[in-house]
C-alpha cells in the first residue's frame, strides 16, 4: 500500500486482492491523510478520481468505495495498466484526491457515444463551462484546465474532441481512452457508484496550484509512406495500403514478417500522420483474420501514413520532464495518461524497469490508455498530461 500527501491532492495506490478489499485500502487511506486536517472526505474533497485495473469487478469497486465515502464524488475509468508513486503498476488501483482549498470541480457526463452529435456536446460542454466559470473569480480561465475520460472502446473520441474544443475555448484539455487490459471487449466509466460503457466523463477545474499540459513522444517521420486505399471509417479498420492488403504492405515497408505482427511489433514500428507540419501517431491495435488491419484513432481513405523511426523512450520521456521542471520549478506531481503501446514497446526492449523507474523519481500518477487526448488531438503512443508545481506562498519542495 502506497500513501503520499502532495501539493493540492492526496494519492493512494492498492493491489488487494478483491474489488471490495481495495476500495476499503483506498478509503481508509484517504480518510486517514484527510484526518490530519480534521476534515471528513466529503469536506474536505472536490472528488476522487480512481483509475481501475480491469481485472477487479468494477461495479463492485464503484459500489464499495461510494458507500465508504459517502458524500465525495467519486469518478474514474478501468485501465490497460497503472501508473503509481511507485512506478508502473498491474493489478492496481490508484486514485487522486483533490482538495476543495485548492480546486473547484464542475463535472460533465456524456452517454450513448454511439449516437454523440457535435453540435448537442458542444452545448453541454459549454454549459458545463458556464457552470464552472460561475464559481470561480472572474477572469481566471487561465487557472482551468480538464480530464477527459472516455470509453477506449467507443470510436467517439474525435467526435467529442471536436465538441470540447469548440465549447471550451482556452481551456486545455488532456485525457486518456479507458482500457480493459489489451482484452479490447469492454471498458467502464465510474460516477458515483455506478459504471457506464459507450461513456465519458470531463472534469473541469480551476486550481490556485500552477500547472502546465504537456505531450512527449519517441518518434520521428521517414521517407515511407502509405496510403490507405480502402478502409471502414467507422470501425477504424484498413483493409488496403498502396493497394496491397493492409497487413502485408505495412510488414513489408517496416521490414517485419506479416505472421508475426503482434501488439509488440505495432508499439515499435508505429505510423504517424502529418497535421499543420506536426506528426501524430495512428496506432494499430491488431491484425484482423481477413489480413486487414484494426486502428486505435480514426482513419481515412486516402489518407497518408508515414513510418516511424524510434528515438530513445527514456531521453525522451527524461527530456519532457526536464521541460516541465524549466517552466513551472519543482514539480508536485504529474498526472499521467500513457499508451498501453509505449508500456509494451518498453517491455519489448527491456527497458520497463528504468522507465518505471523515471516515472517513480518524478511522482506520475494515472494509467496506461488505449489512446490519449492533447488538447484538440486524439493521439497514440504518446504519454500526456498534466504537471503541478508549488503555490508561491508555499515552501514545500518534493521528497
Amino acid at each position: 500500500m502506497r500513501v503520499d500527501s502532495l501539493e493540492g491532492v492526496v494519492v493512494a495506490s492498492t493491489s488487494a486482492e478483491s474489488a471490495e478489499g481495495a476500495a476499503r485500502e483506498i478509503a481508509a487511506a484517504i480518510s486517514g491523510q484527510l484526518a490530519t486536517t480534521g476534515d471528513r472526505p466529503e469536506e474536505a474533497l472536490v472528488g476522487l478520481v480512481c483509475f481501475v485495473c480491469a481485472s477487479y469487478d468494477t461495479a463492485a469497486f464503484a459500489s464499495e468505495i461510494h458507500s465508504l465515502l459517502p458524500g465525495t464524488p467519486i469518478f474514474g475509468c478501468t485501465t490497460a495498466g497503472e501508473l503509481t508513486l511507485s512506478g508502473w503498476a498491474s493489478h492496481s488501483i490508484v486514485a487522486i484526491g483533490f482538495l476543495r482549498s485548492n480546486f473547484t470541480l464542475e463535472a460533465q457526463m456524456m452517454e450513448d457515444l454511439s449516437h454523440f452529435g457535435v453540435e448537442e456536446g458542444r452545448a453541454s460542454i459549454a454549459d458545463a463551462r458556464a457552470a464552472l466559470a460561475a464559481r470561480i473569480p472572474e477572469g481566471e480561465t487561465d487557472r482551468c484546465f480538464g480530464l477527459l475520460l472516455i470509453d477506449g472502446m467507443c470510436r467517439r473520441e474525435e467526435a467529442v474532441i471536436s465538441a470540447l474544443y469548440s465549447a471550451l475555448d482556452d481551456i486545455p484539455v488532456v485525457g486518456g481512452s479507458a482500457g480493459d487490459s489489451m482484452t479490447f471487449e469492454k471498458t467502464w466509466m465510474i460516477r458515483d457508484s455506478a459504471i457506464y460503457r459507450d461513456a465519458a466523463l470531463l472534469l473541469l477545474f480551476h486550481t490556485d496550484i500552477p500547472f502546465t499540459t504537456f505531450k512527449c513522444d519517441y518518434f520521428e517521420p521517414t521517407s515511407l509512406k502509405m496510403v490507405v486505399t480502402d478502409a471502414d471509417t467507422e470501425l477504424r479498420v484498413v483493409r488496403e495500403l498502396n493497394a496491397e492488403p493492409a497487413a502485408q504492405e505495412y510488414a513489408h515497408q517496416v521490414g517485419l514478417v506479416e505472421s508475426s505482427l503482434d501488439a509488440s511489433s505495432f508499439a515499435s514500428h508505429p505510423v504517424l500522420v502529418g497535421v499543420g507540419g506536426q506528426y501524430y501517431a495512428r496506432s494499430i491495435q491488431k491484425v484482423n483474420a481477413d489480413g486487414s488491419l484494426s486502428f486505435f484513432c480514426a482513419i481515412d481513405e486516402g489518407l497518408v501514413l508515414t513510418v516511424a523511426k524510434s528515438l530513445d523512450p527514456y531521453e525522451s520521456t527524461l527530456a519532457t520532464f526536464e521541460r516541465m521542471e524549466s517552466e513551472l520549478g519543482p514539480v508536485s506531481l504529474y498526472i499521467g495518461f500513457d499508451c498501453v503501446l509505449r508500456r509494451l514497446g518498453a517491455e519489448r526492449n527491456q527497458i520497463a524497469h528504468r522507465l518505471s523507474e523515471l516515472y517513480r523519481q518524478h511522482r506520475v500518477v494515472g494509467f496506461n490508455t488505449y489512446g490519449e487526448q492533447y488538447r484538440s488531438m486524439h493521439v497514440n503512443q504518446t504519454f500526456t498530461g498534466v504537471a503541478f508545481g508549488y503555490r508561491s506562498d508555499d515552501q514545500k519542495q518534493p521528497a
